[in-house]
């Protein structure tokens, strides 16, 4: 084989190593999870903990919070309770700078915190909308900006949002909840594009449905719903990977992919039927 060709042959071999993940050691590993308090970040922290991870557990409820960093250290993980509210930029940068005080160092972001009311038209709150829109994308923004420069700095970390299947189109009875995911996941598609070279990685998880208490109490039927543990498994694969962009289940992220390329019309008929949301 020709020197051109070895290189050429590392080169692919290296690209496709990178593209499929590598073996992650947990345990030098300082993660910041917002909205650990419950649901997918609580799942995520008790995961990472096993694993060996230290764990900046960020949320509004302080109760609830003490619970999620009790489950981590009897995991075998570090736990930092951080009580604040995503919405106040300086909390959130307050909390971040507490975790670098106590460890080091962020490596890794996940943007969780998020709520997703019912909002159909004919009962529309602006204050309701504002409300959503500002927990889960204003959120993911104070998040991102409180831990950025130090990764910049280092040129090194991960960050990444939870965003939704919901965010590739309007979904009925959820104007607030699909308009939010949305700008959550183009806000970071154009961080992905800005901070390309830089040692930074950006990833955007788009879950379907997950039985969580966002989900609890539905009347109609979840399409492909998932166990919390399967889909924290998922997730966790995903951090390891660090793709551009994660859709799960392939089933529903597939669906969802083809209403996007339907005419309106069509995909308003379909719309109209569906009630997932109540």
């Amino acid at each position: 084989m020709t020197s051109a060709r070895r290189c050429a042959c590392l080169a692919v071999m290296s690209r496709n190593f990178a593209e499929t993940g590598m073996k992650v050691d947990w345990s030098k590993q300082v993660v910041l999870i917002t909205g650990a308090s419950s649901g997918i970040g609580r799942a995520l922290a008790v995961e990472l903990a096993r694993r060996g991870a230290s764990l900046g557990l960020l949320a509004r409820r302080a109760e609830e919070l003490l619970k999620t960093a009790k489950a981590v250290e009897e995991a075998g993980g570090r736990a930092l309770v951080l009580t604040t509210d995503v919405r106040d930029a300086r909390g959130v940068e307050a909390a971040a700078r507490r975790v670098r005080e106590q460890w080091g160092r962020i490596d890794l972001l996940v943007a969780n915190s998020g709520v997703g009311v019912i909002t159909p038209a004919s009962t529309l709150r602006a204050d309701e909308v504002a409300d959503v829109i500002s927990i889960n994308a204003i959120g993911v923004a104070n998040s991102v900006a409180a831990v950025l420069p130090d990764m910049l700095a280092r040129r090194s970390g991960h960050l990444v949002a939870i965003s939704s299947l919901a965010a590739y189109r309007g979904m009925p009875k959820s104007a607030a909840y699909s308009a939010s995911k949305a700008a959550v996941t183009t806000f970071f598609e154009s961080l992905r594009v800005d901070l390309r070279g830089t040692g930074v990685a950006v990833t955007v998880i788009h879950p379907g449905f997950i039985k969580t208490p966002m989900t609890a109490g539905r009347k109609g039927r979840l399409l492909f719903v998932l166990e919390l543990d399967d889909a924290t498994r998922r997730i966790v694969r995903a951090l390891e990977r660090r793709p551009r962009t994660f859709a799960f289940p392939w089933q529903l992220a597939s669906l969802v992919r083809l209403l996007k390329l339907m005419p309106d019309a069509v995909y308003d008929r379909i719309g109209s039927s569906t009630s997932f949301r109540e």
